[in-house]
């Protein structure tokens, strides 16, 4: 019979990597596509926010090989500061190790696991070790690594390691084996990196595909993303359990210093005016305070008017970059962006940008094309568990021109981009594929889809209908000749006069079309149209009164029958 004692001896601690290991669907690499997909994402990712944060225009190159039927060979290189040989272990080959999980600034990288569970599962799935080049200065070696995770201790396995010569001034090379299925298509390595290219228009992207295919995303723009500015915690983004750890940890000497200190928007007055709802000191020591002070403390602060956290933690793209980047990738009729004002919700900072393009290539059937993004970040799976596309579901579009069943996506010819940029974004999962609901959160991009829709609308209704309409024209325009052997017929008025005069109405009809168009392409069009009627004219006399009259003349003689006829009946 088996009792607690023999039930002790199989306890044991777990760590994070074995956990991982065991669990790597959480982590995104459930399936052979995505796991290759995931690769690059967060390889891409790091290489884009290490160049941000030393202001360098990013240079990205990625290469994808096949070596075999499922195993492939991933490599991403970047321009960025490069990392110091004594870290390289721990970044690559150690999970939730990073610089940003306690940082409070928009990144794109936030948990410190992505890259080294790409290290992870290529050693899972082949066995071979991560092979990382890193470069930190011109006259600087380059440090060259291979490397496994110890995943019983969560700790780097140093297999080799060199230094050598590297034609770049800075940066680093990831170098993967891994088993995957290469797939194009809307949730592929081409798409992501293709939106990549979109919300980043600084950025140069260079991609290998296994069909050794090379496809250049150039920039947009030399302006770099403003930089994002760290700030500390807001009283309402904290609970109390992390309260009393950052009470444990502060190394401010009082109460009232460690408020303003440790804590953003609280001023001398504002830590004061705390202290006495807490019936606390201020000038007590922050070990001093217990569980029952910490928790009156806590309610305090959430009861204490504090002004908003600064917003220069986040940096949105802006309405016209997101236009460029748009333009740069998609060819379309029409293009609008709004960039709502920063909010704020538990404390913490976030900005919704919503763009969209219309017509051109865009495939004119089915329902509008759904494209979302977290801090520059292409989201490719679980859409259907995103708070983006129940804000897009739930919004009318019937009003702006579109189509829509209810609680549906609309349809049209619509390429819709919807980016949420925040310190904090609430993730669904690890995986980082869907974006948590959250009111604030909804309310936010259904009011930047509404204006967007408003904007849409105005389009629609000024030169789409208008294109109709030319379209019933040019139907018109083919059906005159007929119509003037027809008149000719009735009236015995020459055809080609009432050809001439007919293509007069038209143009007349053209021009006043134009008045009402804004789009470009299309007003050139028409006005073409118009140039060419003008072309083929004949210098006639007057005869549009002429055609009128014996127009008029024949639905007399016509009514004159119709009496005759009834009066026969009658009799």
């Amino acid at each position: 019979m088996v009792d607690a004692i023999d039930l002790a001896k199989k306890q044991r601690e777990i760590s994070v990597s074995e956990f991982f290991a065991k669990n790597r669907h959480l982590l995104g690499f459930d399936s052979p596509a995505k796991a290759i997909l995931m690769a690059v994402k967060e390889c891409a990712d790091n290489s884009l926010d290490a160049s941000e944060e030393i202001r360098v225009l990013p240079e990205i190159y990625v290469e994808v090989k096949q070596l075999s039927e499922n195993r492939f060979k991933v490599i991403v290189e970047d321009n960025g500061p490069g990392i110091v040989k004594e870290q390289i272990p721990k970044v690559f080959a150690k999970l939730l190790y990073g610089s940003k999980f306690h940082s409070l600034k928009m990144s794109r990288g936030q948990q410190g696991i992505g890259v080294s569970a790409v290290v992870l599962y290529s050693q899972l799935t082949t066995g071979k070790p991560a092979v990382i080049t890193s470069k930190t200065g011109p006259k600087q070696k380059a440090h060259l690594y291979w490397l496994h995770i110890n995943t019983t201790k969560n700790e780097p396995e140093i297999v080799k390691e060199d230094s050598i010569d590297w034609n770049k001034d800075h940066g680093t090379r990831v170098e993967v084996e891994l088993e995957g299925k290469y797939q194009k298509g809307k949730q592929s390595i081409d798409e992501y990196l293709k939106q990549c290219a979109i919300v980043n228009p600084h950025a140069k992207i260079i991609y290998i595909n296994p069909l050794n295919e090379k496809v250049e995303y150039p920039r947009a723009t030399t302006e770099l993303p403003k930089e994002a500015v760290e700030i500390k915690p807001h009283p309402y983004g904290i609970e109390l359990g992390i309260l009393i750890k950052m009470l444990k940890s502060t190394e401010s000497r009082n109460l009232s210093s460690f408020l303003q200190n440790d804590f953003s928007r609280i001023s001398s007055v504002t830590a004061k005016e705390i202290c006495d709802k807490a019936n606390l000191d201020g000038k007590l020591k922050p070990e001093e305070i217990d569980l029952a002070k910490s928790e009156n403390l806590f309610k305090a602060m959430q009861n204490t008017k504090i002004i908003a956290p600064q917003t220069n933690c986040i940096s949105p793209i802006g309405e016209e970059l997101l236009i460029k980047g748009l333009k740069k990738e998609i060819n379309a009729d029409f293009y609008t962006a709004v960039s709502r004002s920063p909010v704020v919700y538990r404390g913490r900072p976030f900005s919704i940008e919503i763009s969209c393009a219309y017509g051109g290539d865009i495939e004119k059937e089915g329902q509008v094309r759904l494209m979302r993004f977290a801090n520059r970040v292409p989201l490719l799976y679980q859409q259907g568990a995103c708070a983006i596309t129940s804000s897009v579901q739930e919004t009318n579009w019937r009003p702006y021109g579109l189509q829509q069943s209810t609680g549906s996506m609309p349809y049209g010819p619509i390429i819709l981009i919807v980016h949420m940029a925040s310190v904090w974004v609430p993730f669904t999962s690890e995986s980082k594929d869907a974006i948590a609901h959250y009111d604030e959160i909804i309310k936010e991009i259904k009011l930047g889809l509404q204006e967007c829709g408003r904007r849409l609308g105005i389009f629609i209704r000024k030169n789409v209908k208008a294109k109709e309409q030319k379209e019933k024209i040019d139907l018109f325009e083919k059906y005159i000749p007929e119509l003037a052997s027809s008149l000719n017929k009735l009236t015995g008025e020459k055809a080609n006069i009432l050809e001439t005069e007919l293509k007069k109405i038209l143009q007349k009809n053209m021009k006043d079309l134009l008045s009402t168009i804004e789009n470009k392409e299309i007003k050139e069009e028409i006005r073409q149209d118009i140039q060419d009627q003008v072309n083929n004219k004949r210098p006639e006399k007057k005869t549009t009164v002429k055609i009128e009259k014996q127009t008029t003349l024949l639905q007399d003689k016509s009514k004159n029958k119709k009496s005759s006829k009834n009066k026969i009946h009658k009799k």
